[in-house]
């Protein structure tokens, strides 16, 4: 009998040790009393119980951890999506619970982002499996029965932040005292609170336009650079934070390239503070085609498309949050504003999209035709933007409402330097 074709007789055995042990202490009987007169063996006598069905069992019914992640998850960001990738890890299910509207407004204040936008966001990372939307605030014990019963979550998780409710207590306690909690270790250098505070001082520094160009006599435009320079520096603790690490964008990146026949898709732009739209025309343009490449802009474009303010996350952040898209392949980081021949012909790229709604390009309007090459070989391609949603939009939600969140971010600060001050090396990531 062939060691590799009869495997289930071994796993009969290490699973299976008594029920196993039986039929062989009768086969051997069986076959000491038999086999003089007619070579019965003990191979032969254990076929009629080879259905490899009771010894698969425990094999193939092995249960698939599933684990549950929540969050208001506003001006999504690369943070948000590591902290669902490290969630992920973890199990082999993540179902998110997206916080409602309204318990927002009652622990945090107004939403950037309403709970349409912020559901898009979640359900478009590469991480999700399902979304509960409406999730509570707080893991009651009622909702906590829920997930185990309903969802059949084996683990709650949470960053090692700490999540406190309105009286001052966790907000995970019971999921703890369950002893179905696990953590995760927060992204360091982004937060919500963080690029709201962005957004509020690129709107004081657009309050004072000055003219970085180069278009004033050279003195004077050296004095105008060294003052667009200390208005950077203003933003002082607004300013990224953040440090990549090759080991990062690997941990977003899918990792494989196109095939020899893929259809290749291009799209470019500033993606900066990625949103509901960038996931929608994503997604339009990966259905064009196999493989979905996409270039992102470099800060310095981005500051001469939109102006010095501008962008409000840097090359890396935003590459990171387009990678975090389940329907993102690779990225270009620093992408050319225009696309060359080369450029074509080194991606095998098959099309080249762009849709309806973007950021006003005044800056470099009346230029030459970033597009011009795939026009001219007829692989240039239109797609309707499904959602209207722009980066400036969003941005000026926030400065509508200016001493809400001005207010909102005053407490947030103190919390965020309180724990950063705090805080201790986790391992993992």
């Amino acid at each position: 009998m062939d060691f590799e074709n009869n495997n289930w007789v071994w796993e009969g055995m290490y699973y299976y040790p008594r029920l196993f042990g039986g039929i062989m202490l009768t086969a051997a009987l069986l076959g000491l009393s038999t086999s003089y007169f007619v070579g019965i063996s003990v191979p032969t006598l254990l076929y009629p119980f080879a259905d490899r069905s009771i010894f698969h069992k425990k094999k193939h019914g092995k249960k698939r951890i599933r684990v549950y992640m929540d969050g208001c998850f506003d001006l999504m960001h690369y943070g948000h999506a590591n902290a669902l990738r490290q969630a992920k890890a973890l199990g082999d299910e993540l179902v998110v619970g997206v916080v409602s509207d309204e318990e927002i407004i009652a622990t945090k204040g107004p939403p950037v982002l309403c709970m349409e936008e912020r559901l898009a966001l979640v359900s478009g990372l590469k991480w999700v499996d399902e979304v509960i939307s409406s999730a509570p605030y707080e893991i009651t014990e009622e909702f906590m029965n829920r997930l185990f019963n309903e969802y059949n979550i084996d683990y709650i998780i949470h960053g090692d932040d700490p999540c406190l409710l309105p009286d001052g207590t966790d907000a995970y306690a019971l999921a703890k005292k369950a002893g179905r909690y696990k953590q995760i270790k927060r992204t360091e250098g982004v937060s919500s609170t963080d690029i709201v505070g962005r957004i509020l001082s690129s709107a004081k520094s657009r309050n004072t336009p000055q003219d970085c160009s180069n278009s004033s006599p050279t003195g004077e435009a050296d004095s105008i650079k060294n003052k667009c320079g200390e208005e950077k520096q203003a933003k002082g603790g607004h300013i990224s934070h953040f440090l990549p690490t090759s080991r990062r964008i690997v941990q977003f990146s899918n990792g494989k390239g196109p095939g020899p026949n893929s259809r290749v898709v291009y799209i470019d732009g500033a993606f900066d503070l990625f949103h509901a739209g960038h996931v929608e025309i994503l997604r339009r343009a990966r259905q064009l085609g196999d493989f979905l490449l996409v270039g992102i802009y470099p800060d310095q474009t981005v500051s001469e498309l939109r102006g010095h303010q501008y962008p409000l996350m840097n090359l890396y952040e935003r590459s990171l949050s387009v990678l975090a898209c389940r329907y993102v392949d690779e990225v270009i980081i620093g992408a050319p504003w225009e696309v060359t021949q080369d450029m074509i012909t080194t991606f095998n790229i098959s099309v080249v999209v762009h849709g309806t709604v973007s950021e006003s390009n005044s800056s470099m309007e009346g230029g030459q035709d970033p597009y011009a090459v795939p026009k001219s070989m007829g692989i240039f391609q239109v797609i309707e933007s499904p959602k209207d949603i722009t980066t400036t939009s969003v941005a000026q939600r926030i400065i509508a409402n200016h001493e809400i969140y001005v207010k909102r971010n005053t407490k947030k600060a103190a919390s965020e330097k309180k724990y950063y001050a705090q805080r201790k090396y986790v391992s993992g990531d």
